[in-house]
């Protein structure tokens, strides 16, 4: 068994404390290490115990659109999260935000021991979780910096949109090797090495103004099914192209066009679960020109044709809960969006 969609629990009205893991029992099933029962905590049996090693993998799988999330992190534990596919949520420790708009596939984001971390989700989500030994990290840390003059820096908080981790990650869910404990601990040591090289970035742009970034949102959503330029964009947040351009992307991480395609295949997705519009139609609906472009987009962003996408929603709806599991609005080849 590998890695699998499993069901999330409600929303607790108060943070959930990760305890802090401790070696295994004889026999404890390797699998469930990647049950995430609780939102970034990986699974823990009765009596409170886990494998004991430097790395362990976790999925949170939740195909609702609007969800609260709670925890504090482990004592011994940093949390890498690393998201399979966009979302759009917002992150908060306390009355500091970290994070809040469209989180873009392939961005990670640390979490230090002891940490409480909120998060309020807008959109289904996928999220790796590498959840490392404090021990471990700084060990790489301590090797990654070994005759540099730069003190070692606190990673908590740290969130940077990373390609290497996008693919480690799907390494995870699309290799055939998810059930396999050491590979993935060896996948989590890679990731935990790339971060411990990485430079923190220095922002060189103002990110969008919230103010002018609903704007354009608003704008977007209202004018989906037109032709939307650069231009146009760049007019409504009353900015020149290039300085709209890099300031959009600083705020969201896209690229404006990227951010429209996505925001078209988001509307397409509603439209495909909800009616038996044709296709040819949809793709007029949401500012494709023509049925063959809206296709491929879509298969570039989900993984799928909106054909197989739509046949497996009503697939998942009409297939019977198991007990336990919820019914989720994709299978588990929702891994493979974006």
């Amino acid at each position: 068994m590998g890695l699998q969609t499993f069901k999330t629990k409600p929303s607790l009205p108060y943070a959930v404390a990760c305890h802090p893991l401790r070696p295994s029992r004889a026999g404890y099933a390797l699998d469930s290490l990647y049950e995430e029962r609780t939102w970034r905590c990986p699974a823990q049996d009765d009596r409170n115990a886990t494998i004991d090693a430097d790395v362990l993998v976790s999925r949170w799988i939740d195909p609702s659109s609007s969800r609260r999330e709670q925890t504090v992190s482990s004592p011994d534990r940093h949390v890498i999260g690393v998201a399979l596919t966009t979302t759009s949520l917002k992150l908060t420790r306390g009355p500091h935000t970290i994070f809040d708009g469209l989180m873009a596939a392939g961005t990670l984001h640390v979490t230090g021991p002891s940490q409480p971390l909120t998060a309020e989700f807008r959109a289904p989500c996928d999220f790796i979780h590498f959840h490392v030994s404090n021990e471990y990290l700084r060990k790489r840390q301590d090797a990654a910096r070994s005759g540099l003059s730069q003190p070692i820096r606190d990673l908590n908080d740290f969130v940077i949109r990373d390609p290497l981790a996008e693919l480690l990650g799907r390494t995870l869910v699309e290799g055939g090797r998810a059930g396999d404990g050491l590979y993935a601990e060896s996948v989590g040591q890679t990731l935990v090495m790339h971060i411990a090289r990485l430079e923190l970035p220095r922002p060189t742009v103002n990110a969008l103004p919230k103010w002018r970034l609903k704007r354009v949102q608003e704008y977007v959503h209202a004018h989906l099914d037109e032709s939307i330029s650069l231009a146009d964009l760049a007019q409504v947040a009353g900015l020149s192209r290039m300085h709209f351009a890099a300031q959009f992307r600083a705020a969201t991480g896209y690229r404006p066009h990227d951010y429209l395609l996505y925001q078209r295949i988001e509307s397409a997705k509603a439209m495909l679960s909800s009616t038996n519009m044709p296709l040819a139609e949809i793709a007029l609906n949401v500012g494709f020109q023509a049925q063959a472009h809206f296709s491929t987009v879509f298969k570039r962003l989900t993984g799928e044709t909106p054909a197989r996408w739509r046949l497996s929603v009503i697939r998942d709806r009409n297939s019977p809960v198991m007990p336990g599991r919820p019914a989720a609005a994709r299978s588990n080849h929702a891994a493979a969006s974006l």
